[in-house]
């Protein structure tokens, strides 16, 4: 089975993160709560694809940033999401692709898919050393 390789962004605004429901015409979990992301196109790296996908799926440009961990996920196709954690950004939040999105607490966030719910406790988790971090900065 191929493995395809996909990045999901989790922006953080205080101690809240914001979520998306999936269209329930989606092929991929429709219908569910989930970290927005996507999946990584042939000739793009990681960072490419958070920058394409952010303005893809919310109108926003990252400027704070850092990868965080890769999870597999299973579901019709085995994903395995690479999790970057978005701190500041430019440009107004929209929902572009998904029916709706909004901010719930870190700690209480509704997420429809194991793979986001690990990724949110390991933001949890390492939290505090991700404000220590400095942006990651890539040539995209």
């Amino acid at each position: 089975m191929d493995v395809h390789e996909c990045v999901s962004f989790i922006l953080l605004n205080e101690s809240q993160v914001l979520l998306e429901k999936r269209s329930d015409s989606k092929d991929t979990d429709p219908g569910l709560i989930t970290i927005p992301g996507g999946h990584i196109e042939q000739g793009e790296n990681q960072i490419q694809t958070l920058f394409r996908e952010l303005n893809e799926e919310l109108n926003v440009t990252p400027t704070e940033y850092t990868f965080l961990c890769s999870l597999y996920h299973p579901t019709k196709e085995l994903q395995l999401i690479h999790y970057f954690v978005v701190t500041q950004w430019q440009g107004e939040i929209t929902a572009q692709e998904a029916d709706s999105i909004a901010w719930y607490p870190l700690n209480s966030a509704p997420v429809g898919i194991r793979a986001d719910g690990v990724a949110l406790k390991e933001v949890e988790r390492v939290g505090m050393f991700l404000k220590n971090i400095d942006t990651c900065l890539f040539p995209i």
